[in-house]
């Protein structure tokens, strides 16, 4: 049971919610936090003074007054209108995580929402029901609201839930699970909607599995190393010392300890090479200059995972509530626009070392990595496969940030866009998975033409893991089943223990 509410939500609390179902459950200090911010509320709907999301309308039309009857209508009314979103819709794991992310600020205390509408967030959660959330329709200011508001319409009873991979009414759902839905009290559609939490429900799955997409990357780079017969002087940890940035030094550790023990490179080390090739020479340069990328958005996100981005904001320790703009989605939107550049990075230099390891002028061995060329293609195409991917990439790492188009009759005049920032950043993780998927493909079929001598022993793993998945390439095949089943044992972590047992320590991301 993963308690809400006592302390700070990290990436791997996401992961544990969303993608292993771990129950949830309020702390009893976030209880009495969420009441005592309710209790103010509930003063202001007895006064007649005029407030934003209260008493009044939304956006442009927050200068109309609502009368007490018509304030639950009104709570209402903004979701139902708010459900505007289009397009495929989140994967369950993003839904979970935007729900946890909702919970966590709203359990903080200072949005005004009652106890029990957020006990209903927690039981979407623990009764496994899966709004159905369109990912387009999110300009990222005024907080995520379209995504969030299938979110909070399915507490209403209205809406689709995901059953069975297909959208459905929500209601006979919510009915079969015993979910009674609820009628919103003032504040509360507000509460619900007015916030940051789809894009870094987003940001946050990204960012865990970008970390051990970096580990990936030096395992890939480190078997083209050593199918290149590259040189490890590169990565002498001197190097690093006098450019002290932590993703370079990092990367040339992983590398040094990936190929220790390498009968491969111990074969050429007295060869007349001077220097590698760039893609070789500087892996520990780009991949670590990716790999603090992270470490900055990751600060971001665990930011923005753990602040209330509701408004207006209520103090009821001091009896205020201000209007503000916490619900500005800036600080995810610039991040998430670092990191896809960041990640595009390692798919664009991976690529370029495919195309050493099929070009049999600069790596020495068969053409395209095949032992009969002219009658087999051998992996010829899976380079322009990798070529396709890091070029749609370049398209998709243009930032999401510095566009902006004013909503709500100009009131809300500046928008962040960052909910698009990190779903681009999403479809280019996706991509590089696969780039280094087919990086890996090619570099064993290498490591196989240079038998007997035996690449480091974490690589000797690696290949013989991997061998059992995917057959050398005798003749030409269709390839595609090959590369998702290396593309998995990538997203299920396979590849990487493999790795980390033979080497007998954990590679740094």
């Amino acid at each position: 049971m993963y308690i809400i509410g006592d302390a700070s939500i990290t990436v791997e609390d996401v992961v544990l919610v969303a993608r292993e179902r771990e129950r949830v459950k309020l702390s009893q200090t976030a209880i009495e936090r969420i009441a005592a911010s309710r209790v103010y509320v509930e003063k202001i709907l007895e006064s007649k003074t005029p407030t934003y999301g209260i008493t009044t309308g939304f956006g442009e039309l927050s200068k109309i007054n609502i009368g007490p009857e018509d304030r639950e209508v009104l709570q209402r009314n903004l979701i139902l209108s708010h459900c505007t979103g289009v397009g495929e819709y989140f994967s369950e794991e993003i839904a979970r995580a935007a729900i946890l992310l909702r919970i966590n600020s709203l359990s903080m205390g200072y949005s005004g929402i009652r106890v029990e509408t957020v006990q209903k967030l927690v039981e979407l959660l623990n009764k496994d029901i899966y709004p159905a959330i369109p990912c387009k329709g999110s300009v990222g200011a005024s907080g995520d609201l379209a995504p969030l508001s299938h979110i909070a319409a399915v507490l209403l009873g209205e809406g689709q839930v995901i059953k069975e991979g297909k959208a459905v009414l929500a209601m006979p759902v919510l009915r079969e699970a015993g979910f009674e839905p609820i009628k919103l009290a003032a504040k509360e559609g507000l509460a619900l909607i007015n916030g940051t939490q789809m894009m870094t429900a987003v940001a946050a799955l990204v960012c865990y599995d970008a970390k051990n997409l970096m580990k990936i990357s030096d395992i890939a780079a480190a078997m083209s190393l050593e199918t290149l017969r590259g040189s490890l002087k590169a990565f002498d940890p001197r190097i690093a010392e006098v450019r002290p940035h932590k993703g370079q030094a990092d990367s040339a550790k992983n590398i040094l300890t990936i190929t220790a023990d390498s009968e491969i490179i111990e074969s050429h080390a007295d060869c007349e090479k001077v220097q590698d090739a760039y893609s070789l020479r500087c892996i520990s340069q780009v991949h670590g200059a990716s790999k603090d990328a992270l470490r900055r958005t990751l600060e971001a996100v665990n930011v923005e995972m753990n602040a209330v981005t509701d408004n207006p904001i209520v103090m009821a320790d001091t009896g205020e509530i201000i209007s503000g703009g916490n619900f500005h989605g800036q600080p995810i939107a610039l991040v998430m626009d670092y990191l896809k550049v960041a990640i595009s990075e390692l798919g664009n230099i991976s690529e370029r070392r495919i195309n050493r390891l099929v070009d049999h002028t600069l790596s020495e061995l068969p053409a395209f990595m095949t032992a009969y060329p002219g009658v087999n293609s051998g992996y010829m195409i899976p380079q322009y496969t990798a070529a396709a991917l890091v070029s749609e990439n370049k398209v998709l790492a243009h930032p999401a940030s510095v566009d902006s188009i004013p909503t709500s009759a100009n009131q809300e005049d500046h928008v962040s866009m960052g909910t698009i920032a990190a779903r681009q950043a999403r479809e280019i993780l996706e991509n590089v998975r696969n780039v280094l998927a087919i990086e890996i493909m090619i570099a064993l079929q290498g490591l196989d033409f240079l038998k007997p001598l035996k690449p480091g022993k974490a690589l000797q793993a690696v290949h013989a893991y991997l061998r059992t998945l995917v057959a050398h390439l005798e003749e030409d095949r269709i390839l595609s089943p090959d590369i998702l089943a290396i593309y998995n044992t990538i997203v299920d972590g396979s590849l990487i223990s493999a790795a980390e047992q033979s080497a007998g320590e954990s590679l740094l991301h």
